[in-house]
């Protein structure tokens, strides 16, 4: 049954539930129009992307809105409804769909279409129940996320149970219908489908938080594309927490591995590892820290996260977006410094970011990358400058990107 189907079905019976019991469905019914709360948020951002041996620079302008609403509860349920617009203003960009393939790409094509729909019930004690079209951001995003850096975010049409009857122990299990990606409604690679389950249950102890986690992807076939080729198994655990060592300081720890192969309809045979281990020091005002993380690849298939929020993993260039046969290894220094109520901001932060990629299978340099941001929060907005510089050597090429943006969040 097409998932739309089965939303009208769930909203059907919930408004059925309404109307059982007039006097208690009416106070029911004001009283989650009463905490019904609007959704708006917009993102205006400019993009330039210089990237070797293309001899046009991209340049993009693009709007992003979000708009709708979440009730408040009824017999234990909410409603959210949320649209989403993307609009270029500016347009001189190799959108994925507009054919201007002489310009370096800017995933963030001309788009409008329903981002959330979901229907949400807390009614049995200490679970939560949402079934729909809606976000999904598992630990820190390595392998489950919106990928909201983009203008038009991941969503999933899915059914999700997260359950915390035992203290401190969070069980979180779903069922994907479809994935839908941040190309947009109007792209042949705009979405997945198949049969996909999610299961991750976390543990949580003064000295961090202990995660398994289980994905098991299933992809259909996209005549043109390889989606297929990202159904996949992969099976792991981490463990992540902090330490405030004196008054200002604090560490902060993490340490992730799996493992992963062909899963269903995948054409290819692969057993490949992830490892992930970071350290990152925080002295009132300044952070800095160091990490070592390694995708494995066998020369034909590397380690995959299809469903991952790869911005903020593999360097802001995104030029690891799809791991390569050789897998790789990054090595990577980061630094910060936040300082608040500078002038009419609320806060201003500086961060840094200097990666160093190498094979994994075999000896091979890739390049390196610096990443640098500049934001400010004032009020509802924040503005941000951004700079990305990857210097190619052994793969891909010399790319150089910058953004200024400004969101607004009611």
């Amino acid at each position: 049954m097409p998932r739309a189907a089965i939303l009208f079905m769930g909203v059907s019976l919930l408004a059925h539930g309404f109307m059982g019991q007039a006097a208690q469905a009416e106070d029911q019914f004001h009283e989650a129009l009463s905490h019904t709360k609007p959704i708006l948020d917009m993102r205006l951002r400019y993009e330039n992307v210089d990237q070797a041996p293309l001899t046009n620079e991209a340049e993009a302008l693009t709007l992003r809105t979000r708009f709708g609403f979440e009730t408040g509860k009824a017999w234990d349920t909410t409603l959210l409804v949320e649209g989403a617009w993307v609009t270029p203003l500016a347009d001189h960009y190799n959108s994925t769909v507009n054919g201007k393939v002489t310009y370096p790409t800017v995933a963030d094509p001309t788009s409008l279409g329903l981002n959330r729909l979901q229907i949400t019930n807390t009614g049995i004690p200490s679970t939560t129940i949402t079934l729909g079209r809606q976000r999904i951001n598992l630990d820190d995003q390595r392998f489950v996320g919106n990928s909201g850096w983009r203008q038009y975010e991941q969503t999933f049409d899915a059914l999700r149970i997260v359950n915390k009857s035992v203290a401190g122990l969070t069980v979180d299990v779903a069922y994907l219908d479809r994935v839908n990606r941040v190309f947009g409604p109007n792209s042949p690679q705009g979405h997945y489908t198949g049969d996909s389950f999610l299961a991750n249950a976390a543990y949580t102890t003064s000295f961090g938080k202990l995660t398994g986690f289980a994905y098991l992807l299933q992809f259909d076939r996209i005549p043109g594309f390889t989606a297929e080729r990202d159904s996949t198994q992969t099976y792991g655990v981490r463990f992540a927490g902090s330490q405030d060592i004196t008054t200002g300081v604090k560490v902060s720890y993490g340490a992730t591995y799996a493992t992963q192969k062909q899963y269903k309809n995948n054409p290819l045979t692969f057993s490949n590892g992830y490892y992930l281990g970071q350290v990152i020091g925080t002295f009132d005002k300044v952070s800095g820290g160091v990490g070592y993380e390694v995708l494995e690849g066998n020369g034909a298939k590397g380690f995959t996260t299809p469903l991952a929020t790869y911005h903020m993993h593999d360097g802001w260039d995104d030029k690891f977006l799809t791991t390569p046969p050789n897998g790789y290894k990054r090595l990577y220094f980061t630094a910060g410094y936040t300082e608040k109520n500078v002038g009419p901001f609320s806060s201003m932060s500086l961060t840094g970011f200097y990666h160093d990629f190498d094979a994994q299978h075999v000896s091979m340099h890739y390049g390196h990358e610096v990443d640098l941001q500049l934001q400010a929060k004032w009020q509802k907005f924040t503005f941000t400058a951004k700079y990305a510089d990857y210097k190619a050597d052994k793969l891909f090429t010399d790319t150089r990107k910058f953004w200024l943006m400004a969101e607004y969040s009611l």
